[in-house]
């Protein structure tokens, strides 16, 4: 047991060769070096839940201690909102109680996706009576709520819980959300169910104080589909289904991915680890991070950086001699995908002969009145269950055939379409100006406009095509790993006026061939240019590709005057 706060007469691990300015638990450094430190150790993240129920939702916005409301209040899900009408030039000179507004984001915590029609419609009702009928699809699985009250909270959390809901830890220095596969379990193809083991992972792991103090946010993903369907390349940890050609159906362990301003692509341990397995090395993992994590700067408390500076070799070592006391078995990586998308948007058949349907709002935008139909439609078509993706997307399981054309019917009447083109099935967009304090352009209503505008333009486009749109340069959106990724900034227009714009990465890609975007020297687009910049490129694209050659491959290659 490595020493922490709590136990500091613990054996320390072994040291490591970076200086004594980390406030690594592990080797002894238990001196808070920043407010975020501070403030954790001071009193723990999930204690807030309590004050929350007995204090501020009775007594009020203005009765919440500052500590609670821009630290511990993540630990449940709460963000507070940015104060309408503050313009993007301002996001990084007022102090935050001054785009601070008096209402939150809420984040509804969906591990693996999996949602029931029930907890749909909770959803659904939840955001028509409490949240102004917001409700956001993430990247990450999730729902999100905006304009929720504090005085709400409470009975938000009741409703949540009594469906099997949770917002606990989907926000703060937490193991956040476990992805999963949307498909687990159903899809013919699947190499290996990870299910049991992502609920053995919440079980242990969840609301647990041993892990709520973590250096920062630590994102996971589990899944046995041979698609590569949970962006595994940039979390922290990552276990995807491979094939053992001695052992049988497993998992391929990845450690240290993460994107932000300093991105980087996991990297394999080179381990095979088999489902009932899969726990343990997570829980060694996270240990790991929390012991050993940095925590004097917060632009270097991800274990992105720790397993930079360690190398695969010397991680794997202390996980397998320090936490786990055994050795992993060596394994083999997985195999290129071969479906072009990894969505799982459209008519796909289940192995039990049923099918799944999954279908693309536009940019992930919702509202609480379309979730109840949609939890409608799913219950009178399918078994009652759906599925979240990490594209922003949703999936209606268990339609038998003679039921398919029915449902599709159902969601284009919603406006919501299991045949999307090619730019509304691509296109994502991070929350934006609207509500994130951090952003600094409007991002989706504009990602929902560009769709329009090259529909229109493009009509006969058909290659896969992702276009990715960020609010500011934390790639929520994931702009680094698109093949169009739009970083929000501001930027000169040709008379010379600041307005909001765009920094172009072009290139990017998740899958085996993963690697981040081209940035062209002094290529910036303003908001209002894009849909024609856009359509310039891709046009040249069209114009310029060989057989079969997609976005990316043309993008690295291409020169300069192709990509402005």
């Amino acid at each position: 047991m490595a020493a922490t706060p709590q136990n500091p007469d613990a054996a320390p691990r072994r040291k490591v060769s970076r200086h004594r300015g980390e406030g690594q638990w592990a080797v002894g450094h238990f001196t808070p070096l920043n407010g975020n430190e501070q403030f954790k150790k001071d009193d723990d993240g999930l204690n807030v839940r309590t004050r929350i129920e007995t204090i501020y939702s009775k007594r009020g916005f203005d009765s919440i201690d500052p500590n609670d409301l821009r630290g511990r209040m993540r630990w449940w899900g709460l963000y507070t909102q940015r104060k309408p009408g503050i313009d993007g030039g301002k996001t990084a000179i007022l102090e935050p109680e001054e785009l601070d507004d008096k209402y939150f984001m809420l984040r509804v915590r969906i591990d693996g996706g999996r949602l029931t029609t029930d907890q749909l419609r909770v959803i659904g009702e939840i955001s028509q009576e409490f949240a102004r009928g917001t409700a956001d699809l993430t990247d990450r699985q999730n729902v999100q709520y905006h304009w929720i009250r504090i005085e709400d909270v409470p009975e938000i959390w009741n409703r949540l819980e009594a469906v099997g809901l949770s917002t606990t830890e989907a926000c703060g220095d937490t193991p956040r959300v476990i992805l999963g596969s949307p498909v687990a379990g159903i899809a013919e193809d699947e190499i290996i169910d990870g299910t049991p083991a992502l609920d053995e992972i919440h079980r242990r792991i969840i609301g647990n104080k041993d892990f709520s103090n973590l250096p920062r946010k630590f994102k996971s993903a589990i899944s046995g589909s041979p698609l590569l369907d949970v962006a595994h390349e940039i979390n922290d940890i990552a276990f995807v289904g491979v094939n053992h050609p001695d052992h049988g159906p497993g998992f391929d362990l990845w450690v240290g991915g993460g994107l932000s301003t300093n991105p980087k692509i996991g990297q394999r341990l080179g381990a095979w680890v088999p489902l009932d397995e899969v726990p343990d090395v997570y829980e060694g993992v996270i240990s790991i991070f929390r012991d050993y994590g940095y925590r004097r700067l917060r632009t270097r408390a991800r274990l992105k950086f720790l397993v930079a500076d360690w190398g695969v070799e010397k991680f794997r070592q202390i996980l397998e001699d320090d936490y786990l006391e055994r050795k992993l078995v060596d394994g083999p990586a997985p195999e290129q995908p071969v479906a072009r998308w990894r969505d799982h948007v459209g008519v796909h058949r289940q192995k039990d002969g049923n099918f799944y349907v999954g279908f693309a709002p536009r940019v992930g935008r919702v509202d609480g009145t379309t979730l109840t139909k949609i939890a409608e439609l799913a219950g009178a078509h399918g078994s009652g269950r759906l599925r979240t993706t990490v594209e922003q997307k949703m999936i209606v399981l268990d339609v038998e055939e003679s039921r398919v054309d029915s449902l599709v019917e159902g969601l284009e009447a919603l406006g919501l379409t299991a045949r999307p083109s090619s730019f509304r099935r691509g296109t994502m967009a991070c929350t934006g100006i609207e509500y994130c304090k951090l952003a600094i352009v409007e991002t989706k209503a504009r990602g929902a406009s560009l769709i329009d505008e090259l529909e229109r333009r493009l009509p006969g486009f058909e290659e896969p095509i992702t276009i990715n749109v960020n609010g500011c340069p934390n790639a929520c959106a994931r702009i680094q790993v698109a093949d169009i990724g739009l970083k929000g900034q501001l930027v000169l227009d040709d008379q010379g006026r600041q307005v909001e714009g765009f920094q172009v990465h072009l290139g990017g890609a998740l899958g085996l061939e993963a690697g981040f975007g081209r940035k062209v020297r002094g290529l910036k687009v303003t908001s209002d240019e894009l849909p024609d910049y856009v359509e310039r490129v891709l046009k040249r694209f069209q114009a310029g590709r060989t057989d079969g050659e997609r976005f990316a491959a043309w993008a690295s290659r291409a020169s300069e005057e192709d990509l402005t």
